[in-house]
């Protein structure tokens, strides 16, 4: 008998953690194919040459409290190439003015209102130490907006100063439009549990012991941030080989039918299009594409795959000289409408200071700035060049360095940040309600529990071992 035939579509971080787990919960017998659009694998991935380095130009890190990531490189053999950051605090301009991300603060919302008295205006400090005050607050279940939750507690200063910026570094995206419970779900536990107000929830979150601390008092926290020596392109070229899947590069996946004994798959070109018979299939896509390639076989999961709006966003990565010095930081975030001192906006909304954060870089010295915000076309329709010097120009004025550089690459991101909205986390519990109905089929990605790496892979080991429980009931049948 020949071992079952599984496709994954999609050859990002998800699709190739799947087909890893696949691998592992099917044996050698089975044959894994992963079919993957663009002429790349890895998705947001991608760790590029700049100046002789390995550097990351897609995501840079992961969270290390979640425990997905860091088992998925210990599972691979790739523990010895994990690094921490060193301890450079990051920070954010704003107000015409930068100053260290405060702590105490739950993605920019505060625990009490010292927390922020560096970044806020006095009149908005008093107005954040009043809000315990107010009315209780109760979701009653619902979600709702970030952006406006929190003006109506907290003032404008708060969102537009601290949260956008660092939802706009994660999601590339406005507090105004994305969904309290989806965003920032602890916060919103908090406030289900009874907590009455942004900042007695805050501070419940922020105090909530980790579980990988030492008891110890005087130990040092455990690193909140990891990433690869050799970059994280080095995860997808251990998965490709840890999967031994057949990997078919720069083909559309363009037709999805159900059969009686499982699933016929159109790829290629439409005039010359390449069938596949499989047993099982996974989807490790972005929303537009999982919309498409489910809209007959589950309309309904296809018609919530439409509420998951998606964002562009650019990389442009330098090396600078040796002599080129940065300041003592991780990097920086930019509010949404600064200026320069000029009357110049800002074209970046986040530097990452690579070569202070990471301390595995040498010379020469790595700066990346990103791009883009949900809805913020005119910026990404600038020429590589172009955005090459408007972001020289707004390092030059976070940090006087006007080094010129001795490599650039610039690495545009089209359509790949999902937006999440108001009411996120229902169109997710629709889209794997209605998938479950389906036997043989799973989908994953960062539409769904998080855009994070972890989160990623935690969908990903999710829809394996879906259809892989689909394959050991049709075989025991």
């Amino acid at each position: 008998m020949t071992g079952p035939r599984v496709l994954v579509v999609g050859g990002g971080v998800t699709g190739l953690a799947a087909a890893h787990r696949l691998r592992v919960l099917l044996g050698d017998e089975a044959r894994i194919v992963v079919v993957e659009q663009s002429d790349r694998l890895g998705g947001k991935l991608r760790t590029v040459d700049l100046a002789g380095v390995a550097y990351d130009v897609g995501a840079e890190a992961f969270l290390v409290r979640r425990p997905e990531m860091v088992d998925l490189v210990t599972e691979v053999r790739l523990a010895d190439q994990l690094v921490h950051p060193a301890l450079a605090a990051a920070t954010v301009h704003a107000g015409d003015h930068t100053v260290p991300l405060p702590r105490g603060t739950v993605m920019g919302v505060p625990a009490s209102a010292d927390a922020v008295r560096e970044v806020l205006s006095p009149a908005a400090v008093a107005r954040v130490a009043g809000e315990p005050e107010l009315p209780p607050l109760d979701l009653r279940g619902a979600d709702v907006s970030v952006g406006r939750l929190l003006r109506e507690r907290l003032g404008d200063e708060v969102v537009d100063r601290l949260v956008d910026p660092l939802l706009g570094g994660v999601y590339a995206g406005r507090a105004d439009e994305l969904g309290l419970r989806a965003t920032m779900p602890q916060l919103a536990a908090a406030l289900e549990r009874g907590a009455g107000s942004l900042l007695r929830a805050a501070a419940e979150v922020v105090s909530a012991p980790d579980p990988r601390a030492s008891s110890r008092p005087d130990a040092a926290g455990p690193p909140v941030f990891g990433t690869l020596r050799g970059g994280l392109g080095t995860l997808v070229t251990r998965l490709v080989e840890t999967s031994r899947a057949d990997i078919r590069l720069g083909l559309p996946v363009r037709a999805l039918d159900r059969h009686d004994h499982g699933w016929r798959v159109e790829i290629g070109v439409a005039s010359w299009p390449e069938v596949l018979d499989v047993d099982v299939v996974v989807l490790a896509v972005p929303a537009p594409a999982a919309r498409r390639l489910l809209a007959r076989v589950v309309p309904a999961a296809a018609a919530a795959f439409t509420r998951v709006e998606v964002a562009s966003m650019a990389v442009v990565a330098m090396a600078l000289p040796a002599k080129a010095r940065l300041p003592e930081s991780s990097g920086v975030l930019l509010a949404e409408g600064e200026w320069h001192a000029d009357g110049t906006p800002f074209t970046a909304k986040a530097f990452t200071f690579s070569s202070r954060k990471w301390e595995h870089f040498g010379e020469p010295v790595l700066v990346r700035g990103s791009v883009g915000r949900f809805g913020e076309a005119s910026a990404l329709r600038r020429s590589d060049t172009e955005l090459v010097q408007a972001v020289r120009a707004d390092l030059a004025e976070l940090t006087g360095v006007r080094a010129k550089p001795l490599d650039v690459r610039v690495v545009r991101w089209g359509g790949g940040l999902p937006q999440y909205g108001v009411g996120h986390t229902a169109t997710v519990a629709e889209i794997e309600r209605s998938v479950a109905e389906i036997p043989g089929l799973a989908v994953a990605g960062a539409a769904l529990h998080g855009v994070g790496l972890p989160a990623c892979v935690a969908t990903a080991d999710a829809a394996a071992h879906r259809v892989a429980a689909h394959l050991s009931a049709t075989v025991s049948h």
